[in-house]
C-alpha cells in the first residue's frame, strides 16, 4: 500500500511525518485479518531527510504508531533518494538468509514539514546565527568538499543533459508524456485498491493532466538563468508513505496472499557526484552482469524521474532499452518524489505492471545524490 502522494503545502500537509508513516502500514495489515500483527518480526523504512518528526527512528515510530504490538522492532535507513529501497533491499536480504519470515520494507517523507535547523555554533557567543532549510539537498556543507559536488541536484542534472545534447524540449517532451500517463493509469483503474486515499485527496496531487509540451515550455529555468530544467521537468516536492510486506512464498500462502515479485539482486554503485544523474547506468550494468542478462532480456524498466534530464541522460547510454517500456505508467515528475517512498514506489510499480502483462522481468532503478545510483532487479511470475 501507499498513500497518495501530496504537493508541497498540500493535503497531507497537515499530517505529522511519524503519524504519516504509520497509514499505509495500519492499512496493509489490516487487509490481512488473518495475520497475527506479532508475527511481523522488524519494519525497515527508508526516510532521508530525519530531521522532523521523523527523527526518532521512523520506522519504529511507525510501527507504534499502527498499532502493531511494541515486540515489533523498527531500523531506518538513509540512502538519500533510495532510502525506501534499500529498506526493500535489506529486507529482502533478512528473509533469504533466514533472519525473518516476514517483515515491512517501505517508505516515508513528509518534505511539507521539514524544519529549518540551526548548527550549534563554534563559539560560545556567536555575534549571528543563519537557519538552513532541511526540505531538499545539501546544508551545513563542509568547506573541503569541491564546489562542483555540492551543486544543486537540478543544476548537475542540467550540466549532464547538456554535455549530452539534451535540451528542454526534449525534456518537457518526456514531463508531459508523464503527466499524460500517469493521468491514463489513474483513469484505467490501475491504482484502485493500491493508493490510499487520505482525506479529501484521492489521486497524487502533482499530476497535472492538462500539460502539453507547449504549456509547460512557459516556465522559466529553475537553476539558471538560461538553464533547461525548470520545475515543470523536475520532480515536485511531496509528502507521502508506502508500507510492502517482505516474506517467504510459505508465509504468503498462510495469508492466502499472492507474492507480487521477487527480488532476483541489486547493485548500488558510486560516481563523481554531480554526476549523480547518470549513475543508474553503472547500477545497471552491474546488476545484470551479476544476474546474466542483457538490456533485451529485461520486459520492463522503472527510471525514478528525478529530473526528465536525468532520465534523459540515463537513457541516452542505454541505447539497447526500448523507450516505450520504460515508466509505462509515467513516472515522478507526475506522480511526485516524496524522497524516502520513491524507490519502493518504482520497485512496487514495476511488479504490479508485470502482473497485470502476465508477468516477466524487470529493473527498477534510481539516481541519487552526491553521486549514487541503484538498480533492483524483479522478477513476477
Amino acid at each position: 500500500m501507499r498513500t497518495v502522494f501530496g504537493k508541497n503545502r498540500g493535503g497531507l500537509s497537515g499530517i505529522r511525518t511519524d503519524d504519516l508513516a504509520a497509514l499505509p502500514l495500519r492499512e496493509l495489515v489490516s487487509r490481512h485479518p488473518g495475520l497475527e500483527a506479532a508475527r511481523i518480526e522488524d519494519v525497515y523504512y527508508g526516510n532521508t531527510n530525519g530531521a522532523g518528526e521523523e527523527n526518532r527512528n521512523v520506522a519504529r515510530m511507525a510501527g507504534l504508531l499502527a498499532g502493531l504490538p511494541v515486540t515489533v522492532p523498527g531500523v531506518t535507513l538513509n540512502r538519500l533518494c533510495a532510502s525506501g529501497g534499500e529498506a526493500l533491499i535489506q529486507a529482502g536480504r533478512a528473509v533469504a538468509t533466514g533472519d525473518a519470515d516476514l517483515v515491512v520494507a517501505g517508505g516515508v517523507e513528509g518534505m511539507s514539514r521539514a524544519p529549518y535547523v540551526l548548527q550549534k555554533p563554534d563559539e560560545a557567543l556567536p555575534r549571528q546565527m543563519a537557519l538552513q532549510q532541511t526540505t531538499v539537498g545539501w546544508r551545513m556543507v563542509n568547506p573541503q568538499f569541491p564546489d562542483d559536488w555540492t551543486r544543486s541536484l537540478g543544476e548537475c542534472a542540467q550540466g549532464v543533459a547538456e554535455e549530452k545534447g539534451i535540451g528542454r524540449g526534449e525534456q518537457d517532451e518526456w514531463a508531459a508524456r508523464s503527466h499524460e500517463l500517469v493521468a491514463a493509469a489513474y483513469d484505467a483503474g490501475k491504482h484502485d485498491g493500491f493508493v490510499l486515499p487520505v482525506g479529501d485527496v484521492t489521486r497524487d496531487e502533482s499530476l497535472r493532466p492538462e500539460s502539453t509540451v507547449e504549456s509547460l515550455g512557459r516556465l522559466k529555468p529553475a537553476f539558471t538563468r538560461d538553464g533547461s530544467v525548470t520545475a515543470a521537468n523536475a520532480s515536485p516536492i511531496n509528502d507521502g508513505a508506502l508500507a510492502a510486506f517482505v516474506g517467504t512464498r510459505e508465509v504468503a500462502a498462510e495469508l492466502g496472499a499472492e507474492p507480487l515479485g521477487t527480488i532476483v539482486g541489486s547493485a548500488t554503485v558510486a560516481v563523481s557526484p554531480e554526476r549523480f544523474a547518470v549513475a543508474p547506468v553503472p547500477a545497471i550494468a552491474k546488476l545484470l552482469a551479476r544476474a546474466g542478462l542483457s538490456h533485451k532480456d529485461i520486459d520492463l524498466w522503472e527510471i525514478n524521474e528525478a529530473f526528465a534530464a536525468m532520465v534523459l541522460s540515463t537513457l541516452s547510454e542505454l541505447p539497447d532499452v526500448d523507450r516505450d517500456r520504460v515508466n509505462v505508467n509515467g513516472g515522478a515528475i507526475a506522480i511526485g518524489h516524496p524522497l524516502g517512498a520513491s524507490a519502493p514506489r518504482v520497485v512496487v510499480d514495476l511488479c504490479r505492471e508485470l502482473k497485470r502483462r502476465g508477468g516477466g522481468i524487470g529493473v527498477a532503478a534510481a539516481c541519487i545524490g552526491v553521486g549514487l545510483g541503484q538498480a533492483v532487479l524483479m522478477r513476477v511470475d
